[in-house]
């Protein structure tokens, strides 16, 4: 009789806890399709929401992972310029769950990258990512993470180094995290260690968004290459004939180029009377710090080219 009634007590439990958790998630859901991301965020405290969900934490760092993303890919597409609650949502997620290493790898991504592409909040992302590291220690690629955000957004070369060389004693860590830690070292803010990197992040990353944004920066990087070289060339001939070339072809037939040069997307430079160079179409190679026209100002919204559509750096 006893193993009876403890049966059905526990039966009864259970039921009340399923039925306690579907409420709650019930609810979670109306909130993710019913009304703003803003108003889910009522319920800002993960203890609470931990006690809510009656054991089912991990279920729940899920959809608030999954309505971080939804957040983060709706202002995107909209060319938002500012995403407050993003890092609330992230925080949130990983209070909820400490382990679930996609919201540290690409919500920092999504964080630290500046306006529209990103929420121009990299001091956000290297707080997530190092939260993510306590965590998670035994990760190498969260020290990868912290080590590209000081790289590329924060242009803090020192504390770069230090992500890497931690993250390189890691076992099992990739070995080109050591190269990293010495390139940092030595020349942090070259455009080759600049490749090196997003070329990585190409190469490893399954996230098409991430994938797309890293082709970018490497055409980018690529422009940025491509118009030093030329500048230096149109330099060298204005040096040797007292003018500047009114076209590639001087260049060509004076011995400095082969030919028309032409950026990543197939399009020729432009060489411009007072010996400047500009990418034809700016809107298309976001993220380039060369080749500008004077005074250009960005669109408020710039579409990646898909790696689909374009050829691949």
């Amino acid at each position: 009789m006893t193993s009876k009634r403890t049966t059905v007590v526990a039966a009864a439990l259970l039921l009340a806890s399923m039925l306690g958790a579907a409420v709650v998630l019930q609810r979670v859901d109306r909130l993710r399709s019913g009304a703003s991301v803003k108003e889910a965020l009522y319920i800002t405290s993960p203890a609470a929401l931990r006690r809510m969900s009656l054991g089912y934490t991990g279920l729940l760092a899920d959809i608030y992972w999954t309505r971080a993303v939804q957040y983060f890919g709706r202002k995107h597409f909209g060319g938002a310029m500012q995403y407050q609650l993003l890092y609330p949502l992230l925080d949130i997620t990983t209070e909820l769950d400490p382990h679930l290493l996609a919201a540290y790898e690409f919500g920092s991504v999504f964080l630290a990258q500046p306006p529209p592409n990103g929420a121009g909040m990299p001091d956000q992302a290297v707080q997530l990512v190092e939260k993510g590291i306590r965590e998670n220690p035994d990760y190498w690629r969260l020290y990868y993470q912290l080590g590209f955000i000081h790289f590329v957004e924060q242009k803090d070369y020192v504390a770069a180094a230090k992500a890497f060389e931690d993250g390189s004693r890691v076992p099992g860590a990739h070995p080109f995290m050591k190269l990293l830690a010495a390139r940092m070292a030595q020349r942090g803010g070259d455009l080759e260690t600049a490749q090196f990197l997003w070329s990585k992040t190409y190469e490893e990353t399954k996230d098409p968004m991430i994938r797309d944004s890293a082709a970018a920066h490497l055409r980018a990087l690529k422009v940025d290459d491509d118009i030093i070289h030329l500048q230096d060339i149109v330099g060298k001939y204005r040096d040797k004939t007292g003018h500047w070339p009114e076209s590639f072809a001087d260049l060509a037939a004076s011995g400095y180029l082969t030919g028309i040069p032409v950026d990543p997307l197939g399009n020729p430079y432009k060489l411009m009377p007072d010996g400047r160079i500009e990418v034809r179409d700016p809107s298309r190679l976001p993220f380039i710090d060369h080749g500008l026209p004077p005074g250009y100002q960005a669109p408020a919204h710039v579409k990646l080219e898909s790696n689909q559509e374009q050829r691949r750096p």
